[in-house]
Parts: structure tokens; C-alpha cells; sequence
């Protein structure tokens, strides 16, 4: 297997499951009033996967489009900016019980995915295409994120367990 499609699937696989492990929904999570809008919380898990396999998928075929190191050396900076701005989040949210602090976070995500947009589409148009769900889905949770933070502000009165 090629060192591309290894890398891939290890940063999917790895922001699906620490992502995943660091989402722990407990009781403080249900007592969040929440817009009625939010997806059902089933939805999340299958959302990330679809989403971040086609962001490895776009690695592929950017690393593929691109023939020199100095271009490879961008695709694996780009992809592991964004994978410490992709782990910061839940951590902030749930560890933490700070959506308010997971919401200052959230430009940082938002950009990082905007550049693998923007920056991809030079290596390949598809792998820049594939990314537009991850930045929408990105968009639509800082909106929820957002919504949450109005609705049970504030936060911090008592200490994470």
C-alpha cells in the first residue's frame, strides 16, 4: 500500500475514533437545551466517517497531483493543522463542559478545512470538491455550537468530572 493511502486512511481513522472517544455524552450533555433543529445525536457518527473519508480520499488524489516534495511536505502540514484544530474541539465541548470555549475553537477549524479547500484544488479539482462537505458540515456545527453557547451561557460554574 502507498505511503499516500496509508496516510489517509490512519488521519481519518484516527480523527474518527479520538474524535469519537473524546465525546463523551453524559448527563450534562442532555441537560443542554439545544435548538430543534440539532440532528439526532445518532447522525454524528456516520456524518464524520462519510466526511472524513472523503478528505482522505482527497489527500490521495492531491498527493497523486502533486510532484514534488516540497508539495507532499504542504499536503502532510495542511492535514495535520487541521487535525490538532479537529481534536481541540471535542475536548473543549465535552472534557471541559465549555461550548462557549469549543466556540472560540471553531474559526480555527473552519479555516484550516478552508484551506485544504482552496489549496488542494491546485494538486486536483475532485480532492478540492471533497472537502466542501467536511467545511459545511464544519459551518453547520459552529451555527449549532453557537446556538447551544446562547441558550445555556454560562458556563464554567462547575468543575469537569
Amino acid at each position: 500500500m502507498s505511503f499516500e493511502t496509508i496516510f489517509a486512511i490512519a488521519w481519518a481513522v484516527g480523527l474518527g475514533l479520538g474524535g469519537g472517544l473524546l465525546t463523551k455524552i453524559g448527563q450534562w450533555y442532555f441537560d443542554l437545551r439545544k435548538p430543534a433543529w440539532q440532528p439526532p445525536n445518532w447522525l454524528f457518527g456516520p456524518a464524520w466517517t462519510v466526511i472524513l473519508g472523503l478528505a482522505g480520499w482527497a489527500f490521495v488524489l492531491a498527493w497523486r497531483g502533486s510532484d514534488n516534495q516540497s508539495d507532499h511536505a504542504l499536503l502532510i502540514g495542511l492535514y495535520a493543522i487541521n487535525g490538532v484544530f479537529h481534536f481541540l474541539w471535542s475536548p473543549l465541548f465535552f472534557t471541559l463542559r465549555r461550548p462557549d470555549w469549543a466556540l472560540w475553537e471553531v474559526p480555527f477549524l473552519w479555516a484550516s478545512v478552508l484551506a485544504l479547500c482552496v489549496v488542494l484544488r491546485d494538486f486536483s479539482v475532485l480532492a478540492s470538491w471533497l472537502i466542501v462537505p467536511y467545511l459545511a458540515w464544519v459551518t453547520f456545527a459552529a451555527i449549532l455550537n453557537w446556538k447551544i453557547v446562547q441558550l445555556n451561557a454560562p458556563f464554567g460554574g462547575e468543575p469537569a468530572r
